[in-house]
């Protein structure tokens, strides 16, 4: 298979299945593209092929306290992880989908073992010098794919904790940065916060109402 360009993200057809033995894979993916604020993150896993996690699947359809459990399981058994993240500065300088590829290579670039194929969920791959292959609905069929993806939600659902210390009046320990109303009931109320993305249209869209107001003349 090609390599990627050093320039461009590109879609991919998943590689048939006997092309995969004897290859060190790692599995990948991102959590966090859809929120207001805080980092997208992402996660790279070598599964040990010798130590075998029961459960593994997408983090979205497990409960909290399972992907807990899981998380340690997979950092404890796996052959290498690494969890990457990028900005909300970043995310807004480059858009969320290049902010998320980028994460994935970092995340990727962490491991301390170098993979010969990377399994990336969605159609999408990073550019990356690794063959890589993107799979549609990977983080429920791919064991590599599951455990990157419960790594991933772990690491941003514990960071949106530390930023709900950090701005309690948001309630990000409830609603994680996603636009639930209860966030943008919040946001409208407090202005936006240096960790909100400003390319996002709610966020954006306020910013401009706040600025077109403080350019109304006094009553």
């Amino acid at each position: 298979m090609a390599k990627s360009s050093p320039k461009t993200e590109r879609l991919q057809k998943p590689l048939p299945l006997f092309d995969r033995i004897n290859e060190l894979i790692c599995g990948v993916d991102e959590a966090g593209r859809g929120p207001l604020a805080g980092p997208v993150f992402a996660a790279a896993v070598i599964l040990d092929p010798a130590r075998p996690i029961a459960g593994l699947r997408d983090s979205k359809k497990l409960t909290a306290a399972r992907r807990d459990s899981l998380a340690q399981e997979i950092r404890a058994h796996s052959l290498s992880w690494a969890v990457a993240q990028c900005s909300e500065a970043e995310i807004d300088s480059l858009n969320i989908l290049r902010a998320s590829m980028l994460a994935m290579r970092r995340a990727i670039d962490g491991l301390h073992r170098r993979p010969t194929l990377a399994l990336i969920d969605g159609n999408c791959c990073p550019v990356i010098d690794l063959r890589c292959d993107a799979i549609i609905q990977g983080d429920d069929r791919v064991a590599e794919i599951s455990a990157a993806s419960i790594l991933a939600k772990t690491a941003r659902d514990a960071a949106l904790l530390e930023l709900h210390a950090l701005y309690p009046e948001y309630a990000f320990d409830q609603h994680k940065g996603y636009p639930t109303a209860l966030h943008l009931a919040r946001l409208r109320l407090h202005g936006v916060s240096p960790v909100h993305r400003r390319t996002y249209a709610p966020v954006r869209n306020l910013i401009s109402e706040l600025a077109a107001f403080a350019k109304r003349p006094a009553a």
